[in-house]
């Protein structure tokens, strides 16, 4: 008679911090945080010159949405800014990450752009306005170009720190499997680094999104900045507080996109 076999140890699985769905959580704060603006602006603890009730700026919205302002109709204003902003971000991804790439490969490559990097990464976009305007005009490239500086820095810090994601064990089996140095690159090195650099590009479309009010400063007729800079010098807050409603939503929706990428392209992070 055969013995019973023996019960399989039982897995247990410790909780990681911070891990779990936390959709329904942003749900009830923004809930909340629109019930409080509500409750502050409808019972006139504060002026609607500083802070309108939301049906007012849902108000503006529709007429904006219908083409029904005294103003270009939203649809105006969107597209210019994403083209902007889309234009500069991508350009910055097919230029900055294989500059942070080289960094991370290269003490020579390290050498020439970690200077100048870090000197323009901290300054503010509009120090530099100034002279973007006086050496490439009013048109849409120094637009354009605000923008793309403001996102290339941190993706190419990221794609150089992501360089270093990958440990000596990995890079040492690839070699003893008789990989060149360029296969350990492609197929080690990049996708350990692709984690940091999807971040890296989460965090650059922010400044993108930053900077545009700044740099449609620049003669722009036409933008999300444009529109809130126009109503902010007649002091329609309900104009500004729609305007920054609509770029933070945007902004955060390219950022819902990107984390959804950043799940189907690197499916192990976080489990290793």
């Amino acid at each position: 008679m055969a013995e019973p076999s023996a019960p399989a140890p039982k897995t247990s699985r410790f909780k990681v911090p911070g891990e779990g769905n936390s959709a329904l959580i942003s749900v009830v704060t923004i809930v909340a945080i629109v019930a409080l603006w509500a409750l502050v602006s409808n019972l006139g603890w504060i002026k609607p010159l500083f802070l309108p009730t939301p049906q007012t700026v849902f108000k503006v919205f529709v007429e904006y949405l219908t083409g029904q302002a005294n103003d270009k109709p939203l649809w105006e204003h969107f597209v210019a800014s994403i083209l902007r902003v889309a234009a500069a971000f991508w350009l910055a991804v097919i230029t900055a990450v294989p500059v942070g790439i080289a960094m991370g490969m290269s003490r020579v490559a390290r050498g020439i752009f970690d200077a100048p990097i870090e000197f323009y990464r901290p300054l503010p976009p509009l120090s530099y306005l100034p002279l973007i305007i006086i050496w490439f005009g009013i048109e849409e490239l120094p637009k354009v170009l605000l923008i793309y500086l403001a996102c290339f820095a941190p993706l190419a810090l990221a794609a150089r720190s992501g360089m270093k994601s990958a440990s000596q064990e990995q890079i040492n089996a690839a070699y003893s499997m008789g990989a060149s140095y360029g296969q350990v690159i492609r197929h080690v090195i990049l996708p350990a680094a692709l984690p940091e650099i999807l971040v890296g590009m989460r965090i650059a479309i922010g400044f993108g999104w930053t900077t545009l009010v700044a740099a449609e400063m620049v003669a722009a007729n036409v933008g999300l900045g444009q529109m809130v800079l126009n109503a902010a010098n007649f002091l329609r807050t309900d104009i500004v507080m729609m305007g920054i409603v609509v770029i933070g939503v945007v902004a955060y929706l390219f950022d819902l996109f990107m984390r959804q990428v950043e799940k189907w392209a690197v499916p192990w992070k976080g489990k290793m």
